[in-house]
Formats: C-alpha cells, sequence, structure tokens
C-alpha cells in the first residue's frame, strides 16, 4: 500500500502563504485603540510566491511579505506587499519558482545560477529615515515607508556583502551597529563582518575576522562598550551540502565559542569564552557591570528546525530565558550559564530605549498549554527585580507573534505591547493591545483583520514624525 504524501508543516494552516496584497482603511476594532497610539507597525515573514521546488521547504527560505499596520486618531489601517527582490521579479516574471531553498544551486534551474536570491523575510527596520526589510545572508533592502514599493538594496554592509537582520541601534548615540556572517565572496565561510551605521546612515566602520568555524549567528550582543558574537555549532558546509547533505546541521562537537572586544577595539583584540554545546536564535537585552558582561538569551540545548549532519531530525526542547555571563575583567574564558524562568517560549523583547544597558522588564510569546517548538498560545511579561512573572494565554487554537514594546512615556516600559494574533477557530488575524505591565489582563483593545497574517518572525513600531 502506498504511503499518503507528506504535508510540509511550512506550507500548511497558518504557515501557508497568502497571495493577496491588500490596503484596509479603519479596521474593525473592540474595546481601547489608544488615540496616543499613532505610528505604524511593521511585521516582515516567509511568504512563498510559489510552490517551493524542495520537497524539504523550510519556514526560513519563504520570500519576504511586509504587513504594516497604521494607527492614528484610535483607528487602524492595514496594507501588505510582497517584498519584491531581485529573485521575487525574476520568478513573478517566469511564473514559477526557479531558485532552490537558501538559494541551493543544485536545486535551483541552472538558468539562475549566479543570480540573487535574496528573500529579505525576517525582519524590517527604520533608521536614518529609511526603512529596510532585512535577512542575514544579502544587503538591505529598503523600501518605501508608505507604500511599501521597492527601492533596492543598499550596500551598507560593503565588502562583506551579508547584513544581519538583528542591527543594534544604540541609544545614546543613534548609532546602528551591525554585523554578519559567512560574509565576503563564497558560500559557509568562517568569516564575521562587524561594522557601525551612524546617525545619519553613514558607514563608520566595517571589520572583518576569522569566526572558530562556519555558524549560523543569527543574533548577537551590544553593550554600551562592548560587542559579542555567539559562534554556536549550528554549522554551515558547502561540502555537506554538495553531498546532498544539509547545508545548515547541529555540530555539537564543535563546542560554543563567544568572541567579545571593546567597540574601541580592533578586531584583533576579540577575546573568545567558550561553553558546552547550546543554541539561541534571540537575546533579549545584554549590559555590563563591574568587569563582567550579562546576556538574557532564550536558550535551546541543541539546534531546533535543523537536522543532525547525517539529515536525522530529532525533537527540540523549547528555549528558555536563560542568563549568561563572561567576566572581561578575570582570568576564566568559561561562560556561566543559568535558566532563570522556566516557562517555554521565544521572540524575546524589551523596551529598546535600554538596548545595552540595565534594564528590569522583558516581554516573550510563550507555552502554556503544550510546548511545540513552533507555535506559541501566551504572551509573558518578566520583571527582573522582583523575579515575577505574569502571563496571558489566549483561548486553544489562537496564536500571538512577537510581543513588541511602543512607549508611551519616558520611564522604562510605560508604554503598550502590540502582538498580531491569529484566531484558529476563525481563519483570520487581530493586532492585540495590552499594557506593558499588566499582560494577565489580557488585550485593552483589538483591531480585526478579515483573513489572516501568517506566522512571521520580527517588526517593529516606527513613530510618526
Amino acid at each position: 500500500m502506498n504511503a499518503p504524501p507528506s504535508i510540509n508543516p511550512f506550507l500548511s494552516g497558518n504557515f501557508a502563504p497568502i497571495h493577496c496584497e491588500d490596503e484596509l482603511a479603519d479596521l474593525p476594532s473592540e474595546g481601547e485603540i489608544p488615540r496616543e497610539l499613532s505610528g505604524t507597525l511593521y511585521r516582515n515573514g516567509p511568504n512563498p510566491q510559489f510552490e517551493p521546488r524542495d520537497h524539504d521547504h523550510h519556514w526560513f527560505a519563504g520570500d519576504g511579505m511586509i504587513h504594516a499596520f497604521g494607527f492614528a486618531d484610535g483607528k487602524v489601517s492595514y496594507r501588505n506587499r510582497y517584498v519584491r527582490t531581485p529573485k521575487w521579479e525574476i520568478e513573478h516574471a517566469a511564473g514559477r519558482p526557479l531558485f532552490g531553498t537558501f538559494g541551493n544551486p543544485m536545486t535551483g534551474e541552472p538558468s539562475i545560477v549566479g543570480m540573487d536570491s535574496g528573500l529579505a523575510n525576517t525582519n524590517v527596520i527604520f533608521h536614518a529615515g529609511r526603512l529596510f526589510a532585512l535577512e542575514e545572508a544579502h544587503q538591505p533592502f529598503e523600501l518605501d515607508p508608505e507604500s511599501l514599493a521597492p527601492r533596492g538594496y543598499v550596500p551598507l554592509a560593503g565588502r562583506a556583502n551579508r547584513f544581519t537582520a538583528h542591527p543594534k541601534t544604540d541609544p545614546e548615540t543613534g548609532e546602528l551597529v551591525f554585523f554578519s556572517y559567512m560574509a565576503g565572496e563564497g558560500y559557509f565561510s568562517d568569516r564575521v563582518a562587524y561594522g557601525v551605521v551612524d546617525r545619519g546612515g553613514n558607514v563608520s566602520r566595517l571589520d572583518m575576522f576569522a569566526a572558530p568555524y562556519s555558524s549560523m549567528i543569527h543574533d548577537f550582543f551590544v553593550t554600551k562598550n562592548h560587542v559579542a558574537f555567539p559562534v554556536l555549532p549550528l554549522t554551515g558546509s558547502l561540502t555537506r551540502a554538495m553531498r546532498g547533505g544539509p547545508p545548515f546541521a547541529w555540530e555539537p562537537e564543535k563546542g560554543s565559542h563567544i568572541g567579545v572586544m571593546r567597540r574601541d577595539a580592533g578586531v584583533e583584540t576579540m577575546r573568545w569564552f567558550t561553553t558546552d554545546p547550546c543554541y539561541m536564535f534571540h537575546p533579549m537585552n545584554m549590559w555590563e557591570e563591574d568587569g563582567t558582561l550579562h546576556v538574557h538569551v532564550m536558550q535551546y540545548e541543541r539546534a531546533p528546525l535543523f537536522p543532525d549532519t547525517d539529515g536525522t531530525r530529532r525533537k527540540t526542547a523549547p528555549a528558555r530565558l536563560a542568563h549568561w555571563t563572561m567576566d572581561f575583567d578575570g582570568a576564566s574564558n568559561a561562560v556561566r550559564r543559568e535558566i532563570i524562568d522556566d516557562l517555554p517560549g521565544e521572540f524575546p523583547r524589551f523596551d529598546e530605549r535600554r538596548a545595552g544597558l540595565s534594564y528590569r522588564q522583558g516581554w516573550f510569546a510563550a507555552h502554556t498549554r503544550n510546548q511545540s517548538e513552533m507555535t506559541f498560545d501566551s504572551l509573558a511579561h518578566i520583571d527582573f527585580k522582583r523575579g515575577a512573572r505574569q502571563t496571558y494565554t489566549f483561548p486553544p487554537g489562537d496564536v500571538p507573534s512577537e510581543p513588541v514594546f511602543v512607549p508611551r512615556g519616558p520611564d522604562e516600559a510605560d508604554g503598550w505591547i502590540l502582538a498580531i494574533v491569529y484566531r484558529g477557530a476563525e481563519i483570520r488575524s487581530d493586532v492585540a493591545i495590552f499594557e506593558a505591565l499588566d499582560i494577565s489582563r489580557g488585550p485593552i483593545g483589538l483591531a480585526k483583520l478579515p483573513r489572516r497574517v501568517p506566522f512571521g518572525f520580527h517588526g517593529n513600531w516606527v513613530p510618526s514624525c
């Protein structure tokens, strides 16, 4: 008897793409849409234009789509657009998929070998008056902030050719601090770039150095005076990919390494700290105190969503909030790691006016009913000073996005949390508004879409001018 065809989980349910581009004014609402909320919540995520060529299509490999929610005078509007990268334009003109997953030439059509495969599908930020869609294998892709029309790549990463999806804005200098992994020419190199874009949008620094090995470094750590690069054993290998193996795979024998240097020093001063194999996609925040670098991260014991080097896929325990410390004034190169909250979760956020500085409040998407590694059912708020956590759990079938903090007043955490919520029973989505320090109360207001927003990655709030 033939086995039933397998269904790729990243192409079904609310992972499945939508193919409409809409403009909706004055969404129906419920509760309070605060009139002080004036600006736009931009979100980015993968949304394949066509059925992918690869049978084992990965969630990370879909074309970018921006969802923009405009807030003004107690009302909410909505617009969504594909990020029209060169890849999107080439495939759109052909009317079919041409590129393999992650631009893999072994699974793409020969006609597109060497062409740009950028997706711009992971994050969306605003800096120096410009809106950029980001992913970590290409340069930033600029969009018109109002229409979301494409303006093209901006080569901020220069010769590094790649720009992180998670740059950090220094709240004191206004600088945009960035890095890239597998930098420069070629696939799967061990080169890492570090750079700075000043508040005016000009690149003021760009350096490159060799990491211990080729690793998927999704995010990094920046404090007032230091920068750190976590090289964790989710490795990249062109040789492995050319043999038909996984381009990215879990290889724990490589160990975990974190390179730390002062922001005013050269890359030749990098000091490498080490710890047992582990993984993290996202830190919450990082700061320094008394000669020690502190980082709050969502820590996995092994990288989720990726196989072993032989292609074996294993169930992965979800991430938990951990506190990592590195004593850069001491003699030890060991990273001290401690789980500080037992609630599984991901997508940690905080009041980014405290970026790289000591802080008190944070939020993340969480699992309370189940511990699936791919969807969430709750939002959590943690007060580090009190050691207290509160949660709000949505009705069964509903799934919240990453929580985004929006400031109201000058004090840390005085503001709101915005999250997009997939309503499973209705197959559509809402934007939910919470009082930032009263998450357990539930949403104070909802803006309701007539259709769904597929699960995505990251977004940010841009206030009105």
